[in-house]
């Protein structure tokens, strides 16, 4: 089923930014073992029976918890859902003393999702069990960064070489990150792209091409990933108008048509249609985007199945 482990040592997913090729790479491969899965008439693998994963968002999701909970449940896990709203958080208990409450009913994994970038790594020092970062603020996404290589990767057959033009709301965003680390460290190049207030000139430090125009570089690019505008996060002063910044940065027909033959266009959910792409183009024959959650439905039971290893849960 899973690849021979031989490389993977970590109990818990943290970062890509900490991860070595090498590591995503194996992890990569072996979601491709997975993913044979779903395409059985019993979409089950024993490989996690007897554990217990919880699913612990403190921030509002669907397809990260709904795909890491049907993740769990192929691998025979029992899995449980925890959400902040009802909870003894809503009566001030901190994440730490709620994450050690779950951990001692026998948990082996806990997945989190929580507002505060950071959260992961607290609960990875105070925990015995694997953590798994689901999204902490805006740091990391780990586990979509390795859904968008794996789809990336299975589109092209390689990494390596492409160009990817990762565009929009970057300074809010877990998932630019993310992919940042895990396209850089596989060989492709990154170009960002956004206003200035939206993608700032720091971000050259970390290995990236920033330019502020799409029209710059939109012939040239292999991937193109709309990144979607977090209203909730982003500051009123950071771009006038929703009109102006689909007129200089969103992803409309007129400007598809001047992509590279064969571009492939991506988009981490959920979208905005008509902002910061148009719909025709995130219903066509050229876009990845419901390939990214299939896909990351065997990332993550490859994460899961790793991290569990590695603890010796």
């Amino acid at each position: 089923m899973a690849a021979e482990n031989t490389i993977w040592t970590r109990k818990h997913l943290l970062t890509l930014e900490e991860l070595s090729p090498d590591e995503i790479t194996f992890v990569l491969d072996t979601a491709h073992s997975f993913k044979e899965v779903s395409t059985r008439s019993v979409k089950k693998v024993p490989a996690l029976r007897g554990r217990v994963v919880v699913n612990a968002f403190f921030e509002d999701s669907t397809r990260t918890r709904m795909s890491f909970e049907l993740a769990a449940q192929r691998l025979g896990a029992d899995v449980i859902a925890f959400t902040e709203k009802g909870s003894s958080v809503s009566k001030g208990e901190t994440l730490v003393d709620t994450a050690r409450t779950i951990e001692a009913m026998g948990v082996d994994v806990i997945v989190c999702r929580h507002a505060a970038a950071g959260s992961a790594q607290v609960l990875a020092r105070t925990l015995q069990c694997s953590v798994v970062n689901a999204g902490d603020g805006a740091h990391e996404h780990p586990t979509q960064g390795l859904l968008d290589l794996y789809t990336i990767r299975e589109r092209f057959g390689r990494v390596a070489g492409l160009k990817v033009a990762i565009v929009g709301d970057v300074a809010n965003s877990r998932v630019a990150r993310s992919d940042l680390w895990g396209l850089t460290k596989l060989g492709a190049e990154v170009i960002l792209v956004g206003p200035p207030t939206l993608v700032p000139r720091a971000f050259e430090r970390l290995g990236a091409r920033v330019v502020h125009s799409l029209d710059e570089v939109i012939g040239e690019v292999d991937v193109v990933y709309m990144l979607r505008v977090q209203f909730e996060r982003i500051a009123s002063s950071q771009f006038p108008t929703v009109r102006e910044f689909t007129r200089f940065f969103g992803l409309t027909p007129d400007r598809f048509r001047r992509c590279k033959p064969g571009a492939f266009v991506m988009h981490p959910g959920p979208m905005n249609r008509g902002i910061e792409i148009s719909s025709d183009i995130a219903d066509g024959p050229q876009s990845g985007i419901l390939q990214q959650v299939a896909n990351g439905l065997a990332v993550r039971m490859a994460v899961l199945y790793l991290v569990t290893q590695a603890g010796g849960a």
